[in-house]
């Protein structure tokens, strides 16, 4: 029990930098920028699969954090915040670091996630081609503000930030408390022991592991991995979408329900049809 509250602590920790930098980011946006920066920020949208892509495969769970409130403010495209969530690795790299694993085939599996990030995210953005050409017409940066009640002008750029972050860190802390518990309680070897029946159904269970906000899940799923007890698509199918506290954030922070659903959606079929296409491939 008292693991489970350390963990939560550390975990909720380690997020604190990248708010603090993300809400920085957004005050500066919202208050700063001519209307030059801002044509020169929406053109470069149109890339940002490329990039989500690729900062996704970092080895951490930050940038899932921050791409949920950059997305939350219309910084950044859905297809971009796709992109990150399914390139995310939390704690597959270091894992399979420990464990000696071939650089060949660490770097084989990173790349893959950060391909299918790419592609996933230029596919998400064409469909919602529409939608984002409206929203470049109305920034919602301003939302972020009003939803938490500050007094930007007043404070200032670095205090306003740090209330932020202190208020979502607050939200972040609570909920990492809660998913450890369960976990303790429910027990990390019995969520395993739900991968191990190698039938269609796997890769279901696997992506829905995947999903749980806690690095507890991409733990398991890695360590079944290099035990040889899973395939290595139900190892894509849990690693895709397991994009850490990135989708909790989102729907803390994004005021469209539907929305966050259809992105939850996106990120847990494409876990599922992966892990199944790379087994019949490979």
């Amino acid at each position: 029990m008292q693991d489970c509250l350390m963990d939560g602590l550390i975990d909720t920790l380690k997020l604190l930098p990248y708010l603090l930098v993300t809400f920085i980011l957004l005050e500066v946006l919202e208050h700063k920028l001519s209307k030059k920066n801002e044509s020169i920020l929406k053109n470069n949208k149109k890339l940002g699969p490329i990039l989500g892509g690729v900062l996704g495969a970092l080895p951490q769970c930050g940038f899932s954090a921050m791409a949920a409130n950059l997305f939350s403010s219309r910084v950044i495209t859905i297809g971009t915040l796709v992109a990150i969530f399914l390139s995310t690795s939390d704690e597959m790299l270091p894992i399979m670091l420990s464990e000696q694993t071939d650089i060949l085939v660490l770097l084989r599996i990173i790349g893959f996630k950060v391909l299918v990030g790419i592609i996933v995210g230029f596919i998400v953005d064409f469909i919602y081609r529409k939608k984002i050409r409206e929203e470049a017409e109305e920034p919602h940066i301003h939302d972020m503000c009003e939803e938490n009640h500050c007094h930007c002008e007043e404070d200032g750029i670095i205090a306003s930030s740090i209330k932020h972050t202190l208020k979502i860190g607050l939200f972040i802390l609570i909920a990492n408390l809660l998913i450890n518990l369960i976990i303790f309680k429910v027990g990390e070897d019995n969520l395993g022991n739900v991968l191990l029946h190698k039938n269609i159904f796997t890769y279901f269970l696997a992506s829905l592991i995947g999903l749980i906000p806690n690095c507890a899940a991409s733990v398991i799923i890695t360590e079944l991995y290099l035990s040889g007890l899973i395939t290595v698509g139900s190892l894509f199918a849990g690693l895709l979408t397991g994009s850490g506290l990135g989708l909790l954030l989102l729907f803390r922070t994004n005021k469209n329900v539907k929305e966050n659903i259809q992105i939850l959606s996106i990120v847990y079929l494409t876990g599922v049809i992966v892990g199944i296409l790379v087994d019949l491939v490979i």
